[in-house]
């Protein structure tokens, strides 16, 4: 890990955002890096109802027309994340770090495998055994994913980056094949604890172990 990574990193806790105004600030955010002007960030927040594409996704994974998702208020775009097919809502904590990799690994597999290991954590806090599945990016419990996992990387700086399922609406799930998986299941949090957990609390841990693991901080 080379001595010039920042001492800390600038964590950014937003509340429920639309989708394209956390687009923006992410774009601002790499744009800076790219100056010569930026610093790591992770920005942290919930978005209003939203259904994304990824490069290479699929429309026929959105199992409904334009407008049904009109109709309620779930609003669709095509963006150049990696990945498929991915619901956002309340509920969902959305993580997104600019991440300048030249100052740690010039590796996506690396960053991706970093990015589960956060959410790993973060769930064994909660008693949780989060795990990876083979040939698939994200983490899951059991056989069904809870944490979905789609980035981009320009200039060696990361945006985009991963949804964990603390208390969404599951029922907007069943809107797409979520990632394009057909054989596998979508879980949360509340799900499996048969409760809510305090999202702001979610937020603090998931910041922490982020700081810890990529930044090998301990405070």
């Amino acid at each position: 890990m080379s001595n010039l990574i920042p001492p800390k990193i600038n964590n950014i806790k937003l509340g429920v955002v639309d989708y394209q105004q956390a687009y923006g600030l992410q774009k601002e955010f790499v744009g800076k890096h790219i100056e010569g002007k930026g610093e790591n960030a992770l920005i942290l927040l919930q978005h209003n109802p939203v259904i994304t594409i990824g490069r290479g996704g699929d429309k026929k994974n959105i199992l409904v027309s334009e407008k049904y998702l009109e109709s309620t208020g779930i609003k669709l775009y095509e963006i150049d994340r990696g990945g498929d097919v991915t619901y956002h809502g309340p509920g969902q904590l959305t993580g997104y770090p600019i991440i300048d990799l030249k100052l740690f690994k010039k590796d996506i597999y690396w960053y991706l495998r970093q990015l589960e290991e956060v959410i790993i954590k973060v769930l064994a806090e909660y008693g949780i055994i989060g795990k990876r599945v083979e040939g698939y990016t994200g983490v899951w419990v059991n056989d069904e994913k809870i944490c979905a996992i789609g980035i981009a990387v320009r200039h060696w700086i990361t945006y985009h980056g991963f949804a964990l399922n603390v208390y969404p609406n599951m029922s907007h799930f069943s809107l797409i094949t979520p990632c394009g998986i057909t054989n596998k299941g979508v879980t949360s949090i509340e799900k499996i604890l048969g409760y809510k957990a305090n999202m702001d609390e979610i937020m603090d841990i998931t910041a922490s172990a982020f700081t810890k693991l990529l930044f090998n901080r301990g405070d």
